[in-house]
């Protein structure tokens, strides 16, 4: 018999934090929405930094993945302990759809079944080319260059052929050491902001609106953009719907972010099926319908 149903991932920063910031309070509260929801369900739960030592991780029949948003900045380590965990608990969303999801060379996958996304040019770790070749390929007026496994707008960076030396010393950087994508700047991001739709068990739950800081194409809050209350059009629900249908296997939980293209149709510009903030705060119901999933799961 295993001690919990269900283990809660973090990691160290949000694990017993000294400082309570409003930041750090939501992903508490977001947390504790989805810990009450499992409870409700009779699961016994727990919540437990990824990077523990001392946990035991053939002690819980799940491990849901929810806050260790530092893995991007410690790939190496987290995926040392990402393999072994799972020698020991059934980790959800499941591994391979996770490994899939964490480099955006899944975006082609989708791609290819139908699922709409920006024109989207690869370079890979090691190539021998310069930022400015990489833009030309494109074509396009701006660009926006991102690593394609990255979090928090990490080296995410807005390019033009005016401003293409500002950042062509770090794209060296970056390039030696990981793949990178380039897509063209969508100014609807800017004019209309970025949706992000929740989709529990395959059904749409909620979503959101997140609006850059002005003069900011970066919508992240730890870029200055803020989270807004958001009804979405039944396009965009059904968007959302079908580009989780698209995933084999189906995601027990999923972000989907969504913008308006320069062509003014619904693009995709990233589905979040590893750790992604699920905004239980605006509609806590939302979390309940998780914990059902997970519920369905364990039978």
């Amino acid at each position: 018999m295993k001690q919990y149903d269900v283990v809660i991932l973090t990691e160290k920063r949000y694990d017993n934090p000294s400082e309570l910031t409003p930041y750090i309070a939501n992903i508490l509260l977001e947390d504790r929405l989805v810990k009450e929801a499992l409870e409700r369900k009779g699961l016994s739960v727990t919540r437990v930094a990824w990077e523990s030592e001392d946990f035991d991780w053939s002690s819980a029949r799940i491990a849901l993945v929810r806050s260790t948003w530092n893995y991007a900045f410690e790939v190496e380590a987290f995926m040392k302990w990402f393999k072994e965990v799972q020698t020991k608990t059934q980790i959800v969303n499941i591994p391979e759809i996770i490994e899939w999801n964490m480099d955006k060379h899944y975006l082609k996958d989708l791609a290819d079944k139908g699922i709409h996304i920006p024109p989207t040019i690869y370079a890979h770790k090691g190539d021998d080319i310069s930022l400015k070749a990489f833009f030309e390929k494109g074509g396009w007026e701006e660009a926006v260059i991102k690593p394609t496994i990255s979090a928090g707008a990490k080296h995410t960076y807005r390019i033009n052929a005016e401003n293409i030396s500002e950042y062509s010393e770090i794209w060296e950087e970056v390039i030696a050491q990981e793949d990178m994508i380039i897509q063209p700047f969508l100014q609807n991001v800017m004019d209309r902001g970025e949706v992000s739709l929740m989709v529990m068990n395959g059904k749409y739950t909620h979503a959101i609106l997140k609006i850059a800081k002005p003069g900011d194409f970066r919508v992240q809050d730890n870029w200055g953009g803020t989270v807004h209350h958001y009804n979405p059009t039944p396009e965009e629900m059904a968007f959302a719907e079908q580009a989780v249908a698209a995933c084999d296997p189906a995601p027990q939980y999923a972000r989907i972010d969504v913008a308006y293209d320069n062509d003014q149709k619904v693009t995709l510009i990233e589905l979040e099926l590893f750790e992604p903030e699920l905004w239980f705060r605006f509609k806590p119901e939302a979390a309940d319908e998780l914990a059902e999933s997970m519920f369905e799961f364990l039978l």
